[in-house]
């Protein structure tokens, strides 16, 4: 009966712990903090105050917590706030940029701007749209994906599965070159090479190889990690029933990582569709729509945005259609991004029973 009392009795090796609003009620006192020395100082940039609450938030977040709990508890809590004052250092800029993108973008952003070119209209008039640009970017990264997709998947099969000797090592050495390359330097080996040595001219084709060129290491190192990533007992299982190697990749392997492949290639595409300095060294540019990849100058919404800015002339109206094509270009991203997470977790294997 005694141990049964004892056991009801709280423990005296608990210290004194803070509440969970302790944190909330810090950060409050940091913000209000940071705003009366930023408005005493005379200081009005944002991020002054914004860089003078973290501090006063990490520093409060310690002294308060090596007061009451004691210095190892404290050291964990300074190490939580950190970890949240990155997050809101990096989280900040980005909803900024958002929010500024969609505040200017929408003005003009309707479907007359979506269905029409610039065509006759220059660049310091009002009126005009996107549908040129839309349509070459479109053209443009449907061709780099159809070459480089097989390209790079086929490369990634082969380092994982069948590649030994100098020259696996050999691609893996360039893939990992490839993986750091700037766009303006594929841009210029196109050009040299498609347009001053074989003369054929721009053309969204020759954006397109450049793209290529920058696509391949994403596909080729994303695909490569999700295949390693397939337990060798599905492999060792499919051969010992005597099914065929190619054919335990294609019915065993591939579907097994077919979710993480097709994440690493719509953020492979994601990740060329914002490109500029390859479409302004190859595909030129142009304000009438152009459906032929292969001939002539092409639009794209990379490029539409720079001209917009860069002629502008000071004109309101090209900066409203700058801000839209960004809008619109982010959109695309975001849409590329969720239709990979979609997929991915629509083809991730099933757990449980």
């Amino acid at each position: 009966m005694s141990q049964t009392v004892n056991d009801r009795r709280p423990s005296s090796l608990q210290g004194a712990t803070l509440p969970k609003w302790s944190p909330y009620a810090i950060a409050a006192g940091s913000v209000a903090l940071g705003l009366g020395i930023s408005a005493a100082a005379g200081l009005h940039s944002s991020v002054q105050w914004g860089l003078l609450a973290a501090i006063f938030f990490v520093l409060g977040s310690y002294g308060i917590a090596a007061k009451v709990e004691g210095r190892r508890q404290a050291k964990d809590r300074v190490a939580t706030s950190l970890v949240w004052v990155a997050f809101l250092l990096a989280v900040v800029p980005l909803v900024s940029l958002m929010w500024e993108t969609v505040k200017r973008g929408v003005k003009v952003l309707d479907g007359y701007f979506l269905s029409h070119s610039m065509g006759l209209v220059t660049d310091t008039e009002p009126g005009g749209g996107i549908y040129h640009a839309i349509l070459g970017t479109l053209e443009q990264v449907g061709i780099a994906t159809v070459i480089s997709v097989p390209i790079g998947i086929l490369t990634a099969i082969y380092l994982v599965e069948y590649g030994r000797g100098k020259l696996a090592k050999a691609v893996t050495f360039f893939v990992d070159v490839m993986t750091g390359i700037p766009s303006i330097v594929a841009g210029l080996f196109v050009l040299s090479f498609w347009i001053i040595i074989l003369d054929m001219g721009y053309s969204g084709f020759a954006g397109s190889m450049a793209l290529t060129i920058l696509m391949l290491p994403v596909i080729v190192r994303s695909t490569e990690e999700m295949l390693k990533l397939v337990p060798n007992e599905l492999r060792e299982a499919s051969l010992a029933l005597g099914v065929p190697k190619w054919r335990t990749i294609m019915k065993v392997v591939l579907p097994t990582s077919i979710g993480g492949i097709t994440t690493g290639v719509m953020l492979a595409i994601a990740r060329i569709t914002g490109e500029t300095a390859p479409v302004l060294l190859l595909v030129w540019g142009s304000t009438f729509i152009n459906t032929d990849p292969f001939e002539g100058p092409q639009a794209s919404l990379p490029m539409y945005i720079y001209q917009q800015y860069a002629n502008s002339g000071g004109s309101g109206a090209a900066y409203d259609r700058a801000w839209a094509a960004a809008l619109t270009l982010i959109a695309f991203v975001m849409i590329l991004n969720l239709a990979a997470r979609g997929i991915a977790r629509w083809k991730a294997p099933k757990t449980g029973r």
